[in-house]
């Protein structure tokens, strides 16, 4: 029997794959504690691109909220992920930037870091690595193996990278991610052993979106095979596109006979609280997921399938949705294979939209495509189909993409183009467009709680608007003035 510790979700993951990054702080702020005081090795807090969302659409300060959340936490390390080479979900960050990101984020009491790379630059993410091990607070660094199905991700590719990574004195765990949830144990009874054994001891974490309903049973297999920390959300910020929840997987390692350090009474209570907030703000909660082979082909994670269907409704062609799907599980196998999480999941999934949208493949080709396609993000795990290779950088377009290589610039030319010595300012004005900083400084401090508007007179009222093509319903009662909009469709 083993000890098994349990890494939480429910702010980061839970809420990414659910409520597309939209939890401001006031909507945890009421439970934080409660999580805080459960038990969790650690609590997955931010990442990145969660700048861009809450300011952009929620407009509240990133790092006001952040001082909130860890400031309610004081008993659990929090943590934040990161790609190595990019803040943005597009593009590529300068080495000066990202470096800067890991120390601000330490600064403001951030003790643990997921580093990743889906081409497994595995210099920057052990560079990275090392920067945040510059603070005396951190606590933990996470190496992290991407993990896709294809042809060329093979067992032994993977253990090369474990092999790389642990080798890393700043790497103190190595976690296994499976974006797209369709590890079975046929493949975890090869994977984890050759993973485990280049990791020179060191723990495995496994995070798994249990996007085909299999994610909780393949912990179990995980755990028989060597895994000793599972991330997991509280259940109504759980399953479908987020990983396991905690309620579940508390009940079977106890059923298995294993051991673990959470108190399970404080688990209804922030249940209960997600619950509740979830519901009044129109948000995804209490999910499930079936089986389906087409997400074996295509990998796309579930955050991504809301994209997906507006982005074809803009076009009003949403019963083509099967067809890109197939459309995506083809381009990720022309450009290679590369793993489906950001940002390629977002480049071979627009790619696949384009190709049925216009009606002729790579006839529009992005930007980001074109970067993929010349190695500004690293080399591609798999060879590049020649045909779509030859398209892709024909156009002038392309051509213009490939004189413009993205520039290093230092920490203090970044100063200069910005005209801020404020580094928190700095990584705010270079990630958001001055326009929504403005709204986001103009919309006052930020909440500390959240309204749970939810009666059985506003469901109705709700209903009513899904059902009238009318773009506002407002209601003004004594204490009450609200105006519920439809809400448009976007890319």
């Amino acid at each position: 029997m083993a000890h098994i510790e349990f890494l939480d979700e429910t702010i980061r993951d839970g809420q990414q794959s659910l409520w597309g990054m939209r939890m401001q702080a006031g909507m945890a702020l009421a439970a934080t504690p409660l999580l805080d005081r459960t038990g969790f090795s650690t609590i997955d807090l931010t990442g990145s691109t969660y700048i861009d969302v809450l300011t952009r659409f929620c407009h509240e300060n990133y790092w006001d909220g952040m001082d909130l959340l860890v400031g309610s936490m004081p008993n659990t390390p929090t943590r934040a992920g990161m790609r190595s080479n990019a803040i943005s979900t597009f593009g590529v960050s300068p080495d000066a930037l990202m470096d800067l990101w890991i120390r601000r984020l330490s600064a403001h009491g951030v003790r643990s870091f997921w580093i990743y790379d889906v081409l497994f630059n595995i210099d920057k993410m052990l560079r990275l690595a090392k920067v945040a091990k510059e603070s005396p607070s951190t606590t933990t660094v996470a190496g992290t193996i991407m993990f896709t199905l294809s042809p060329v991700h093979s067992d032994e590719f993977f253990a090369d990278k474990a092999d790389k990574l642990s080798a890393s004195p700043d790497v103190d765990t190595i976690l296994l991610y499976d974006t797209g949830g369709v590890l079975e144990k046929e493949r975890l009874t090869t994977l984890l052993p050759a993973i485990i054994a280049k990791s020179r001891g060191k723990p495995i974490e496994f995070h798994a979106n249990n996007l085909l309903g299999m994610s909780a049973k393949a912990y179990l297999d995980a755990v028989d095979l060597g895994v000793t920390i599972l991330h997991t959300a509280s259940r109504p910020m759980a399953n479908g596109p987020s990983v396991p929840s905690t309620e579940v997987m508390v009940n079977n390692i106890e059923l298995m006979g294993h051991t673990h350090n959470l108190d399970s009474s404080l688990f209804k209570p922030v249940a209960d609280h997600f619950e509740a907030v979830g519901k009044a703000a129109g948000f995804l909660v209490n999910q499930y997921a079936e089986y389906d082979v087409l997400s074996i082909q295509h990998q796309i994670p579930g955050g991504m399938m809301g994209t997906f269907k507006a982005q074809l409704a803009q076009h009003h062609m949403s019963d083509k949705l099967d067809e890109v799907l197939q459309e995506t599980a083809r381009v990720r196998r022309e450009l290679g294979y590369p793993g489906m999480a950001t940002p390629f999941s977002q480049i071979v999934g627009i790619q696949a939209v384009l190709n049925v949208v216009t009606g002729e493949r790579y006839r529009t080709v992005p930007d980001e495509v074109v970067q993929y396609a010349a190695g500004f993000y690293g080399q591609a795990v798999g060879p590049i189909d020649q045909n779509v290779l030859d398209k892709i950088l024909s156009s002038q377009r392309a051509k213009d993409v490939l004189a413009n290589p993205p520039p290093q610039p230092t920490l203090e030319d970044l100063k200069k183009q910005y005209r801020t010595d404020d580094e928190d300012e700095l990584i705010l004005r270079i990630t958001v467009p001055e326009a929504d900083l403005a709204r986001m400084r103009a919309a006052g401090p930020i909440k500390t709680s959240y309204p749970l508007l939810s009666t059985p007179e506003l469901e109705q009222v709700r209903k009513l608007l899904k059902m009238t093509n009318l773009p506002v319903v407002e209601i003004k009662s004594p204490g009450l003035n609200l105006s519920l909009r439809r809400k448009r469709a976007t890319t």
